[in-house]
Formats: structure tokens, C-alpha cells, sequence
């Protein structure tokens, strides 16, 4: 089995997609950094998406997220989203916050399957 590694960042030493047998693992999405927290979050899913069509997938075939928020209080903001963008087909998911942000700020790494 070939592992294959796309979008890869020489800066920050990691690949922003890794093609593992039926398995892909997508991590650092984010985007819109200066905008509200909704924006933040559609624009990390936003990224995430663009890295999965990359490679022929959709949102549909995450079957697991980490998200990382900079304020723990802003999940329901996310879940409404996930309602609005999954299709009633939700991954499994953990939610952390990191207290050093100080701005609202989100990430998501994921796991998806191509079975």
C-alpha cells in the first residue's frame, strides 16, 4: 500500500492531506481569520471541502473531526452549521479549546473514508 501525501507545507513540515489504504487524513483547516466566528468556522468547512474534492470526496465521508475552538462556548455555532452543511451525515467529533488564542479563532482536522 502506497501512501500519499498532497498539499504539503515545507514551512510549517506537514501535509495538509495524507492518503492512507481507504483512509485520508485532512488537517489545519481554517480560514477567514478577522471575521466572526461563523465565518471562521463555514471557512475552515469551506477548506475542508476544497481538500477533499482535491481527491474525488465530500464532507459526507468524514467520519471523524477535531475541532479546536479559542472559546469552548461557540459549539453550538458550529453545530448549526454541521446541520446545514452534512446532510444528517455527522462524523464523529471532539471539541477542545485552546485558551493561548485570543481571538475567536476555529480548526479542524479530520478523518474521512473512501471505502
Amino acid at each position: 500500500m502506497e501512501i500519499k501525501r498532497s498539499d504539503v507545507s515545507e514551512k510549517w513540515a506537514h501535509s495538509g492531506i495524507v492518503e492512507a489504504g481507504d483512509f485520508v487524513f485532512i488537517n489545519y483547516c481554517v480560514d477567514n481569520n478577522g471575521k466572526t466566528i461563523e465565518d471562521k468556522i463555514n471557512g475552515a468547512f469551506d477548506h475542508l471541502e476544497n481538500r477533499l474534492k482535491s481527491i474525488g470526496l465530500n464532507l459526507e465521508s468524514i467520519v471523524k473531526m477535531d475541532c479546536l475552538f479559542s472559546d469552548i462556548n461557540d459549539i453550538p455555532v458550529m453545530q448549526e452549521i454541521i446541520k446545514k452543511r452534512f446532510n444528517g451525515k455527522y462524523p464523529a467529533r471532539k471539541s477542545f479549546q485552546n485558551p493561548g488564542w485570543d481571538t475567536p479563532t476555529f480548526q479542524v482536522d479530520a478523518v474521512a473514508f473512501r471505502g
